[in-house]
């Protein structure tokens, strides 16, 4: 399997990374195991989680995915330095258990090593923007991180090229650790917060970039084309927003190089994503063994140039119309 280094960081991972936002919603602790056992057999390394996964199913709380992993790493025997896990801090799991303040980051971080298991983080993400806190005061907590060894590498989610530019200008006043890696949103459907500034900043800075929601919530597997589709679908309700016109033509060429090539839609996708400059690796995640196996061949498929090009401007519309009307 082919390594990428992951922006400046020390890390490499193989070219797709494993969405743990599904651990103890859609997969309960044995299915998990057997995906990611499934997952790292395939040449895999890397899985993405959160210490506030997966508090919105049923009778969670948060932290349920990085307890699930912590224990697969237990009992599968791997080597810890074999598993790339990436983490995040800064969603809000209770009252004063929220942002990027310094005490809250210090206290969050012994909370994911204990579910974890672990006694690194390979990958340490703020998970959103916090404005109620300075970048400075953020990134001094993480310096204490990674001089403690309990961080190797530090990033951010869901930071514009704005914030992000912010963040790195600090890091450098202050003689500060800087974000290496970035965590956007980024699909076929959903490009414009990535495309253009962010990027661009992300490739000039050597950033890594993991994007997430790679498949637009399951939309770009083909198997929701109507709100029929949708119906009993525990991801039903984020996929609705998918089914309009610039949808549906993006399944159409996706069906279209399915055809040619004899890949499912969602191999496609993820292999146009693994194919982009800028993008380390996109996050896909999977609730059966035939969805993993399907992961691995998106790793391997070679897209060829027309089939790419074809999926850039059928991805583009959307933009391209926005712009006229304005």
């Amino acid at each position: 399997m082919e390594m990428r280094r992951l922006g400046r960081t020390s890390l490499s991972i193989a070219p797709l990374v494993f969405g743990g936002n599904v651990f103890g919603w859609t997969a309960d602790e044995k299915t998990s195991f057997a995906l990611l056992d499934a997952f790292f057999d395939g040449g895999f390394n890397a899985v993405d989680t959160a210490d506030v996964y997966s508090s919105w199913a049923p009778g969670n709380k948060g932290g349920e995915s990085e307890t699930i992993i912590g224990r697969w790493l237990k009992q599968s025997g791997r080597p810890r330095d074999s598993a790339v896990i990436i983490t995040k801090v800064g969603s809000e799991l209770g009252p004063d258990r929220k942002g990027l303040s310094r005490r809250w980051i210090l206290e969050a971080v012994e909370d994911s090593l204990k579910r974890l298991q672990t006694d690194y983080i390979d990958l340490y993400l703020s998970h959103w923007p916090d404005p109620d806190t300075p970048y400075e005061e953020t990134l001094a907590a993480y310096e204490t991180l990674l001089a403690q060894g309990k961080v190797r590498a530090i990033g951010g989610s869901n930071f514009d090229a704005r914030q992000l530019r912010d963040a790195l200008d600090t890091a450098a006043a202050k003689g500060l650790p800087r974000y290496d890696v970035l965590q956007p949103e980024y699909n076929l459907y959903d490009r414009a917060s990535y495309d253009g500034a962010l990027r661009n900043l992300c490739i000039a800075e050597e950033i890594g970039v993991i994007t997430y929601f790679s498949l637009a919530r399951g939309f770009l597997s083909g198997k929701y084309r109507s709100h029929k589709d949708l119906e009993g679908s525990a991801r039903g309700g984020g996929v609705e927003k998918y089914l309009d016109g610039h949808g549906m033509r993006i399944l159409g060429v996706l069906d279209e190089v399915a055809e040619e090539t004899g890949a499912k839609p969602a191999e496609i996708a993820l292999a146009w994503i693994i194919a982009r400059e800028g993008v380390t690796a996109p996050i896909a995640s999977a609730t059966n063994l035939d969805q993993v196996a399907s992961l691995v061949k998106s790793a391997e498929l070679k897209l060829s140039s027309e089939a790419i090009r074809r999926l850039n401007e059928v991805s583009d519309e959307k933009e391209v119309v926005s712009n006229f009307s304005t």
